[in-house]
């Protein structure tokens, strides 16, 4: 999205990331949405992303851990992603280590209260059933209709409608301050989450905090923990 030149643009720019932080870093966490739409068929995946896939085969091939949590746009990443380039595939929220810290790392979706609807199409859509209905499709047909679905959405058609909605109507918010409240050993400091596609910094209090990546299609933003503290940046496009 919104076109081909447009999204080569941003492929390159990624890849020029990657390269850029593998230099120094013990390990990266994509935190989901990834691809605009993923499916493994049998024997056929998505055409494209030759050169961000060639960039995590080369980082991993170096030593570096790639962690990739599926979002709602792909939450259909199969055994291709590690087989072929060596990701960890994550499909639950994970709790690490970040120097004294801990840290709870998820895409976000279906987590905190309400948002039924959204929960139970996506029980629907992780299932068995669902995966192979939808793998009878032909890909020309299957591939482009999530593509026409996504150029309907909020995110592609106008990123400004998206606002912080408070601390009592967000979901993801909402969920921090409960899962603390359930905490009964060490609370984890950072919460991050992509999902939301805003660049979110919430003091949950007691020195906890919500980080939300933000989104690139409009923006370039990521999280760095530098053995002391995390910090929220932006990518400069410039150049690349």
């Amino acid at each position: 999205m919104p076109n081909v030149e447009r999204s080569l643009e941003r492929e390159k720019s990624i890849v020029k990331w990657l390269q850029t932080i593998s230099k120094d870093a013990s390990a990266i966490y994509l935190l989901g949405d990834v691809f605009d739409f993923w499916f493994e068929y049998k024997t056929v995946v998505p055409k494209g992303f030759v050169r961000f896939l060639a960039a995590i085969c080369e980082i991993t091939d170096s030593g570096i851990p790639v962690y990739l949590f599926p979002g709602n746009h792909d939450l259909w990443v199969g055994k291709y992603l590690e087989n072929e380039c060596g990701v960890v595939v994550v499909k639950n929220a994970i709790t690490i280590k970040l120097g004294q810290e801990l840290c709870y790392l998820h895409h976000g979706d279906g987590l905190g209260p309400g948002d039924t609807s959204y929960k139970w199409m996506k029980k629907v859509f992780l299932s068995k059933f669902a995966q192979k209905a939808f793998a009878m499709i032909h890909p020309g047909i299957g591939v482009s209709f999530a593509h026409k679905l996504s150029r309907k959405s909020r995110l592609s058609q106008n990123p400004k409608e998206d606002n912080y909605l408070g601390d009592s109507n967000e979901h993801l918010t909402q969920f921090c301050h409960q899962y603390l409240a359930s905490c009964e050993t060490q609370k984890p400091k950072y919460f991050i989450f992509g999902h939301r596609h805003l660049v979110l910094d919430i003091d949950l209090g007691d020195g906890c905090r919500y980080i939300n990546l933000g989104e690139w299609l409009h923006g370039s933003q990521y999280a760095v923990f530098d053995g002391t503290e995390l910090q929220l940046k932006k990518w400069s496009t410039q150049g690349v």
